[in-house]
């Protein structure tokens, strides 16, 4: 009998059911994980004690899924989320059942779980791993199932359609040929599922360890086109030239290519949809085909995309960013404005972001990346950034109140003459003194009355 190893905090939480005559049991992922050598101390639970019964037991309880039977336990500063053993009526409207029935059969209450390598529980009467479902055979196989009917399961929520491909990239596994098929069959229920949990799935699936895995099933299966039409639309766009892939596949192959390179989400999304305005801008070559402004276009469908995903603003921000710029083609002849300006562009705090994008890029196109401009150009920023060279208005020597001491209007030309003066030490840093920027600003601005 194999045996979970129960820490010493869930046994003592686990004396107050068992003493007052409950059962409880640890479920879902920590103990796939645990059968499979991955740390996992995300602990669930479910017991065969009512909320209300739950709530008598502690004296912390916080309700927050009671109507479904979940409440949350704090105890010795952790905090337990509990659910009653419960059947489910029928799923109407493909997220919520119409009602929920408590139960006092753990193999009834497992049977309803989304995949049979979920629906592990552990008795914390005695630490025995229960498999009903077949979960163990699955794990050896490498191998995502749906329990039972899996067209009921995914009518019962469509978002464990994206969960079945965010498990395959977590886990590099593959999924049964029946569950994918009702995938496909059952993919218009994605539909239903709030941006709020489609994004958190797909952010969790891009920072696995296997996004092509995941990515690959999504397209496979059909969800791309409902989830991120944007870049579904790169399918079957053949590129020519040096491109290998067509762009949607580029597009996943870098992504995948970003998982050695950063654990960033940004960085990581970014490398997805890099491409995604090629769909709207190519026109066709005999020997390659031309994306032009494929960039400014991918960063006008990032930020749609990233809105309608209910992103973060910091989010949105930042991967438009690295979208944006993506096509930026540094050589050894740059002088050291433009290093600055680029660098004004990007922000300095982005750079390395921006190279992680380009080389996982490259990486996809090629198998490698030759990183000895990078190299050059990150050496080149260092110099700039020790030189302590201004970068940005904040960085000059001078600020509006400066201006308007020496006659310079509050409003647009006073902004303008800020831009004018950046525009000046970014050529010349040695400009970048107050007496000099405000003789500069002077001429400025009798310049700007002799032409208004």
């Amino acid at each position: 009998m194999q045996q979970f190893p129960i820490p010493s905090v869930i046994r003592r939480f686990s004396k107050q059911f068992i003493e007052a005559g409950f059962s409880l049991y640890i479920v879902g992922g920590a103990v796939r994980d645990y059968l499979l050598g991955i740390q996992n101390e995300d602990y669930d639970f479910t017991t065969d004690a009512k909320p209300e019964e739950v709530m008598h037991l502690f004296k912390a309880v916080i309700p927050t899924g009671i109507d479904h039977g979940t409440v949350t336990v704090r105890f010795e500063k952790h905090s337990f989320e509990v659910t009653t053993f419960r059947s489910e009526g029928s799923y109407q409207d493909g997220r919520h059942p119409s009602s929920v029935t408590f139960i006092s059969n753990l193999a009834e209450d497992l049977k309803r779980r989304d995949f049979t390598i979920n629906a592990f529980a552990v008795d914390l009467h005695d630490s025995r791993i229960i498999d009903l479902n077949g979960g163990k055979e699955d794990l050896k196989h490498r191998t995502i199932r749906a329990i039972g009917d899996a067209r009921k399961r995914f009518e019962e929520d469509g978002l464990r359609i994206l969960r079945a491909c965010r498990f395959a990239g977590k886990l590099n596994f593959r999924i049964d040929e029946d569950t994918l098929k009702a995938m496909h069959d059952c993919r218009a229920n994605l539909r239903n599922v709030s941006s709020e949990r489609i994004r958190d799935e797909l952010f969790t699936l891009v920072l696995s360890d296997h996004p092509k895995v995941g990515l690959t099933y999504m397209r496979e299966c059909g969800i791309l086109e409902i989830i991120l039409p944007e870049l579904a639309a790169g399918d079957q766009i053949d590129q020519k030239g040096m491109h290998h892939e067509d762009v949607l596949s580029h597009a996943i192959s870098t992504c995948q290519a970003s998982v050695a390179l950063t654990d960033r989400l940004e960085v990581r999304l970014a490398a997805l949809l890099h491409d995604i305005g090629k769909s709207e801008v190519m026109e066709e070559g005999p020997e390659r085909n031309t994306f032009y402004n494929h960039d400014l276009v991918g960063e006008k469908l990032t930020i749609e995309l990233m809105k309608r995903l209910k992103a973060s603003n910091e989010q949105i921000r930042l991967v438009s960013l690295l979208v944006r710029h993506h096509m930026f083609s540094y050589q050894s002849n740059w002088s050291d404005s433009a290093v600055r300006r680029f660098l004004t562009r990007v922000g300095k705090e982005h750079v390395g972001m921006l190279f992680s994008l380009r080389i996982a890029d490259q990486i996809a196109i090629h198998g490698k990346a030759d990183i000895s401009l990078l190299e050059e150009l990150e050496q080149r920023i260092k110099c700039i950034l020790d030189a302590q060279d201004a970068l940005s208005i904040k960085d000059l020597a001078v600020n509006g109140n400066d201006l308007m001491q020496v006659g310079i209007p509050k409003g647009r030309q006073l902004g303008k003459t800020l831009e004018y003066l950046l525009d000046t030490v970014l050529d010349d840093p040695k400009q970048n003194t107050k007496e000099q920027l405000l003789k500069i600003a002077k001429h400025y601005q009798s310049l700007s009355n002799l032409t208004s």
